[in-house]
């Protein structure tokens, strides 16, 4: 029923900034853990940020202070702001949503239920 589409991924030299937007439709963005993953060839998915219900963020070590995890639960977007992006952020990035299993945070769930397609991010130097 839930279905996820992100969008606002494309191409930018290091330095630059990207604002990625992932729409819910029939999800209402509010009590549960949302989260922004990525992919890179080669490697494993990871967690980049994730926001509980009540709003607390947290990130990867590796962006934190770079990126920003958001939402606008009236019109159910999640938004995730990456700044100062450098070539290790080349990934595909999918949003998620409606952690459970849960443990120390969002970043503790073992699973997402919603998943969008994924929208690809391509640093150059």
């Amino acid at each position: 029923q839930a279905r996820l589409v992100e969008s606002g991924g494309g191409s930018v030299q290091a330095g630059g900034s990207l604002r990625l937007s992932c729409t819910g439709f029939g999800y209402t963005y509010d009590n549960y853990c949302l989260a922004w993953f990525r992919q890179a060839p080669g490697k494993e998915r990871e967690g980049v940020a994730f926001i509980t219900g009540a709003g607390r963020t947290t990130y990867t070590d590796s962006v934190n202070g770079r990126f920003t995890i958001s939402r606008d639960t009236a019109q159910n977007i999640l938004y995730l702001e990456m700044t100062d992006m450098n070539p290790e952020d080349t990934a595909m990035y999918y949003c998620a949503a409606d952690g459970i299993y849960c443990a120390g945070g969002c970043r503790g769930c073992s699973q997402y239920n919603y998943w969008g397609r994924g929208t690809q991010v391509t640093v150059s130097s």
